[in-house]
């Protein structure tokens, strides 16, 4: 018979903790599979509505979910391409040899500038990544200049060339990807030197002043970091230090074993499915014991996180190329995904950014093309529901109950996570039941201020199996949602089995 396990807890609207950064619901865009081509670009003479090229529909959904950044053009292929092949007329443009992903012929049509007018469609901030792997310093120095600088310099001559006046704001430089593995199979030791070295030619032009990613680890890789900021810092250190870059970034796929290539997106077990949730629950030890290492050498927390790649990785569907990594993705990957925001919120005040592996057609993707249709993902929607935490302020949870817990092969989980957050007098309030078969219930009594209950939204299915498609595009949507109610001082939300659940709360 079916039980219900509550979690009772308190939250103080009127003393908010750090901000929730936008930049922590970035995406991922890689030269991979049916990302780029088919995905976000068509090219100007398809029947498909564009803009210069780039798909109209896909555009408009990603404003509606108002995404904040876009890093480009990789993942491991960044560390294979060479910038000034994709820029020039398209048909001069010489083409390269995807390596990684298929062994593809690359044919640069989109590029530099393509990537910078898919942004300002977007209204998104860019985030590239640098050629470490395979590139130079001068040529990533060039690229920076190529795009940030003004006046008479040998790059701005060569944007105006190519059509662009004017210079670019480009923020966020990350400085190569995966060093460890496909960006070079370096040791940590050399690449702490090297990222001193990009980072320190990788200048600011005309204002537009760069915020630089260090690659940091693997997962776990805790003497990766230590590493990485042993040369910038010195264990202790109070005294504030400038550093070459600002930030690190670790990567994490939420896999219940090495063997994830070889599991279903569509097809798993009730077990597979709680091995999944158990280790996405990884993604909280992973980024405390990070952050554990770097208040070492940095206690003032002036070094930023980021998880610049995050999501299920399933085994790719039947017919397609293995290497494409086109994945379905259903309510599992977006519990998977509220679950993941619970923990960056709880962060913070050390994570900075995070961008979900990948966009479109690839791994964990928001967005499904087939020919001119789209679909959206029940991950999409999560990050919907989610929009009204980018930037607001933090509100700690603070449990007088926590709920009960599960076991899950050799260790336990809870199936319960909620997180909340306070902005222009609105307390948005965001809480998963991982439980296939057994109901939740949030009892959150509401300090410091007068409320009432606002909207509240459910997303849901029949089973965490269930995905959109082309044939039924809503079989996992939002709807409206009212097992949430006021009882007294507390806030008491009802939540079924396998759903994500968010309530405005108007705050007087």
């Amino acid at each position: 018979m079916p039980s219900t396990s509550t979690m009772t807890a308190v939250v103080n609207a009127d003393i908010a903790g750090p901000q929730i950064s936008r930049h922590l619901y970035g995406h991922f865009a890689e030269h991979l599979g049916r990302c780029i081509y088919d995905g976000f670009y068509v090219g100007e003479d398809s029947p498909i509505p564009n803009v210069g090229g780039i798909r109209t529909d896909v555009v408009e959904a990603l404003r509606q979910i108002a995404i904040p950044n876009l890093r480009w053009p990789g993942g491991c292929f960044a560390d294979e391409y060479h910038w000034r092949d994709g820029i020039g007329p398209k048909e001069s443009r010489p083409s390269m040899v995807n390596t990684h992903w298929g062994n593809v012929v690359e044919n640069n049509h989109f590029g530099t500038h393509e990537f910078m007018a898919l942004c300002e469609l977007l209204d998104t901030e860019p985030y590239i990544v640098g050629n470490v792997g395979s590139g130079t310093v001068q040529e990533m120095a060039d690229w920076v200049e190529y795009l940030t600088r003004s006046g008479e310099a040998p790059m701005s001559q060569l944007r105006r060339q190519n059509g662009r006046d004017e210079p670019w704001k480009v923020r966020f430089w990350g400085i190569g990807n995966e060093t460890w593995g496909c960006g070079g199979n370096m040791r940590a030791e050399y690449y702490a030197d090297l990222a001193r070295q990009y980072a320190t030619y990788c200048r600011n032009h005309d204002g537009n002043e760069l915020y630089r990613i260090a690659v940091g680890a693997r997962n776990d890789d805790f003497d990766w970091t230590q590493k990485l900021m042993q040369s910038i810092s010195c264990l202790g250190c109070e005294q504030k230090r400038r550093s070459p870059y600002q930030a690190l970034a670790f990567h994490y796929y939420t896999s219940p074993s090495e063997r994830r290539r070889k599991w279903s997106a569509t097809e798993f077990s009730e077990e597979e499915y709680y091995l999944t949730m158990a280790s996405a629950w990884r993604m909280d030890e992973i980024i405390a014991g990070h952050s554990r290492v770097m208040d070492c050498y940095d206690p003032q927390r002036q070094i930023g996180l980021v998880c610049d790649e995050w999501g299920t990785w399933w085994r790719s569907e039947e017919g397609t190329n293995p290497r494409f990594l086109y994945q379905q993705n259903t309510l599992r990957d977006a519990l998977v995904a509220s679950l993941h925001f619970d923990i960056f919120h709880q962060h913070a005040d050390r994570m900075v950014m995070a961008n979900i592996a990948q966009t479109v057609n690839v791994l964990q993707a928001m967005l499904l093309t087939d020919g001119p249709q789209l679909v959206l993902t029940p991950t999409y929607h999560v990050f919907e529901m989610n929009r009204g935490h980018q930037d607001a302020s933090q509100l700690p949870l603070h449990l007088k109950q926590a709920p009960a817990r599960k076991e899950v092969g050799d260790g336990e989980i809870s199936t319960l996570s909620a997180s909340a957050s306070v902005k222009d007098g609105v307390m948005l309030l965001s809480a998963t039941n991982l439980d296939t078969t057994d109901d939740a219930r949030l009892q959150l009594e509401i300090r410091g201020a007068d409320w009432q209950v606002g909207a509240a939204r459910i997303l849901t299915a029949a089973k965490v199996q269930s995905h959109n498609t082309t044939e039924d595009l809503s079989a996992v949507s939002p709807q409206p949602f009212s097992d949430v109610r006021r009882d007294g001082v507390n806030l008491a939300v009802d939540l079924p089995p396998h759903s994500f659940v968010t309530v405005e709360v108007q705050l007087g």
